[in-house]
């Protein structure tokens, strides 16, 4: 009996061999989820990352450029060279690099690979912050106040919706994310110089000076929404996390559920994600942010890939999220529904990152001696070892710690006995601080915002 044509089209889409386009952590992740659905993987390194461990585990190692990540990494010429020599069906991005690069996404599959993400029209839609904007009020889920498109060049008009949104507002590049290309406006003498000085950073940083505005929220938390969707209209939300702990923009310190949410207000606020996603025609996973404050949600932006802080509701769910990953872009159907999604317990993630715990600078050189801790709901996500060469040409993540426990309590308290036992020496790293946050009450009450963690540094280095 012939296929048909939906039949077809899954089995185009099966594939034996998994090319890990990424470094670090994240590729040994891959990896180990790929190992245990029987698949075969390709690692690669750049000159600097010849030593990977997760290179003598792979099927395959190659070096693909100089350490420069734009050479290496970055450069998309030389990965689906790489990919299609080493007999690969499949390009992972993990996370960061090239994993939210639409015109990746779509030269991977033009180049007959499967590209394990969204489609690239769905990552072209929610990179911009304008098109994502404009779906999700369409689907319904709840966004900052602000029009859903581009700043007009006129000054009046630009005046005039500025004090209809009322002060302070933001600025925000329509093409940013990562918290660059934003800049808040408290009054309106700082309106224009503060869009002149955002368009060109959106320029430089975006290729596009394309500039839209919102409202500025004060004391707001960062909630994450995760969703999980297949190629035949299948979706579900994995809870939700909170990812307030936040410097400069960048996530510290992340934690699922989010405390002091009733499920009867985020409930319809997931059901609104998964009903987007089947709108775009989403596929895989991603993850809807927003903002939240005095008992209202506000969508910030979606990122369609595997995020870091995936761990902590792979810990309460149940789920894992990179098998599930694989399985969708395999055009598997999603073997859960929404009613079957149950989040027990409590998770925390510390990001342990190579740089000085005072000045955050980053700290290359070899680890001498490192220990890393043991036990029930405690688990580590790294790619080092004793004798690992920390290089100055990338992120400074080196490892995650994850601890899940029957209550948040418990789950603080698994946290600081983890980090107690987590030794890296040879190096600098964030340990002492977040040893510290742990112990700080307001954080252990759950009394947060995005903007806690500036001023308890700031607080911590003036009484120093």
């Amino acid at each position: 009996m012939p296929e048909s044509t939906e039949q077809s089209a899954v089995s185009r889409r099966r594939f034996d061999t998994v090319f890990i386009a990424n470094r670090g952590e994240i590729a040994a992740r891959i990896q180990r989820a790929c190992r245990e659905l029987g698949l075969k993987t390709v690692a690669i390194c750049s000159e600097a990352d010849r030593e990977a461990p997760y290179g003598s585990t792979a099927d395959s190692f190659l070096c693909i450029g100089p350490s420069s990540a734009a050479k290496s990494y970055l450069n998309q010429d030389a990965i689906l060279l790489a990919a299609r020599l080493t007999g690969a069906g499949a390009i992972h991005p993990g996370y960061g690099f090239l994993s939210e690069n639409a015109a990746f996404a779509d030269a991977v599959e033009k180049a007959g690979l499967v590209f394990i993400g969204p489609t690239a029209s769905s990552i072209a839609t929610m990179g911009d912050k304008i098109a994502a904007k404009r779906a999700m009020m369409a689907a319904g889920v709840p966004c900052v106040p602000g029009p859903d498109t581009a700043l007009p060049d006129d000054p009046a008009s630009v005046e005039q919706l500025a004090l209809e949104i009322g002060y302070p507002v933001i600025i925000k590049a329509s093409g940013g994310g990562g918290g660059r290309g934003m800049r808040v406006v408290p009054k309106a003498d700082q309106l224009h110089e503060a869009i002149a000085l955002t368009r060109e950073e959106a320029r430089k940083a975006f290729g596009s000076p394309s500039l839209y505005m919102e409202k500025f929220l004060g004391h707001p938390r960062h909630i994450e929404i995760q969703v999980l969707c297949d190629d035949h209209g299948n979706t579900v939300w994995l809870g939700h996390r909170d990812c307030s702990m936040q410097r400069r923009h960048q996530k510290v310190v992340e934690e699922a559920p989010a405390p002091g949410i009733a499920s009867d207000i985020i409930r319809p606020v997931g059901m609104a994600c998964v009903e987007a996603c089947r709108q775009i025609g989403y596929r895989g996973v991603g993850t809807f942010e927003f903002l939240y404050e005095d008992g209202a949600f506000y969508f910030i932006e979606m990122n369609t890939r595997l995020q870091v802080e995936h761990s902590v509701t792979e810990l309460t769910s149940g789920v894992d999220i990179v098998q599930a990953q694989i399985r969708a872009a395999q055009g598997e159907v999603l073997n859960l529904i929404q009613s079957e999604v149950i989040c027990e317990g409590h998770s925390f993630e510390c990001r342990i990152n190579a740089e000085d715990p005072d000045t955050f600078l980053p700290s290359a050189g070899i680890i001498t001696r490192l220990a890393l801790p043991q036990g029930p709901g405690t688990r580590v996500d790294t790619h080092i070892h004793a004798g690992y060469k920390v290089s100055p040409y990338y992120d400074s993540l080196i490892a995650k710690l994850i601890v899940h426990a029957p209550t948040r309590a418990k789950a603080m308290a698994r946290m600081c006995e983890a980090l107690a036992g987590t030794e890296i020496e040879g190096i600098a790293t964030n340990i002492p601080f977040l040893r510290a946050l742990f112990e700080d009450h307001a954080f252990a009450r759950g009394e947060t915002d995005i903007h806690y963690l500036e001023q308890w540094l700031k607080l911590r280095r003036a009484a120093a």
